[in-house]
């Protein structure tokens, strides 16, 4: 299994908001194109002061993470839906994706 964990810097004042489009429209949307999100949400702790949010997802392999990421981003559903809530709160945001055990899934609540 494959995740991905994405970070965000936010722009000031924009977390709640941030987190509700990637909690009722942005993660639905994923789910319809195949992509597990596992968790979302604000960071509890904030960094140097700046307001942070994180997106985890699972993929069954690196291809799959490829060919479903093409497949959403190239959407209309994405460009015309919640793209825009997004990308105009977002200050920066750093990804990393790593493999993990099947034991490790099953902690994120693979089933």
């Amino acid at each position: 299994m494959i995740l991905e964990i994405r970070t965000y810097r936010l722009k000031p004042a924009t977390t709640d908001e941030f987190v509700r489009v990637m909690r009722e429209e942005a993660a639905p949307l994923l789910g319809r194109f195949g992509i597990r999100v596992v968790a979302a949400g604000a960071s509890l702790v904030r960094e140097d002061g700046h307001e942070e949010a994180y997106l985890i997802r699972a993929f069954p392999s690196l291809a799959v993470r490829d060919e479903q990421e093409e497949a959403f981003y190239g959407s209309a559903a994405w460009r015309e839906g919640p793209r825009d809530a997004i990308l105009s709160r977002i200050e920066s945001y750093h990804t990393v994706v790593l493999e993990t055990a099947d034991q490790a899934a099953e902690v994120l609540g693979r089933s």
